[in-house]
């Protein structure tokens, strides 16, 4: 998976967080208002580097520079300061599923992607990227389903064609496992630039298994 940090995003779609209380935090200073600067501020500075001031945008597009850097436990510091000011921003879901990816961390990857194609269901990147997060969690049934999805949106997406045909392949194999008695416990791999490589790996692997007992 190439990751590609603003390039990957919906250019022409970037979603718009709007304020119940328009000028905050920078309108009318009140005691309700002083009160939720201060909570907002809080949550902030949990995050090294981050300034009580910082706007979701701002936050954003740090996260987005130092995700290029490969500075990925950065990035998600930011964005996840990011997301306190703008939980509904589907981008910002999506992107931190990627990093999630690239760490390892299968599961809150698959719980990011999963929220941002609730947010933004027609969004066909959102979809892949849940799908690559259940790959990686050990579920290519619902993987190609994600998938699927995303190609009934973008119908040429070349991504989710590449990584529906190595979902299938697993559940392929599996089948195979199944039949043959052989453990199906070892299903999973990291979906990155060789995620298909690291598929058809597992295969030889697989073929190569002798039956215990």
């Amino acid at each position: 998976m190439k990751i590609a940090w603003g390039k990957n995003a919906k250019m022409k779609r970037q979603p718009v967080v709007v304020s119940t209380k328009p000028g905050l935090p920078f309108g009318v200073d009140s005691d309700t208002d002083e009160a939720e600067k201060e909570e907002t501020a809080g949550a902030n500075t949990n995050c090294p580097g981050t300034k009580p001031l910082d706007t979701a945008e701002s936050l954003q597009h740090l996260g987005d520079k130092l995700a290029e850097e490969g500075k990925y436990h950065e990035a998600l510091c930011r964005w996840e300061a990011a997301l306190t000011l703008a939980p509904d921003n589907a981008i910002l879901h999506e992107q931190k599923a990627q990093v999630l990816l690239e760490v390892g961390d299968a599961w809150h990857a698959l719980t990011a992607a999963t929220r941002a194609t609730e947010l933004d269901p027609l969004w066909p990147e959102a979809w892949v990227t849940l799908g690559r997060a259940q790959l990686n969690f050990g579920e290519p049934d619902s993987a190609i389903l994600s998938f699927d999805k995303a190609l009934v949106i973008k119908h040429d997406h070349d991504g989710a064609k590449a990584d529906r045909e190595t979902a299938v392949r697993l559940v392929k194999k599996r089948g195979q496992l199944h039949s043959s008695g052989l453990s199906t416990n070892k299903r999973r791999f990291t979906v990155g630039e060789n995620s298909v490589k690291g598929a058809e790996g597992e295969e030889k692997a697989d073929e190569t298994a002798v039956p215990s007992g």
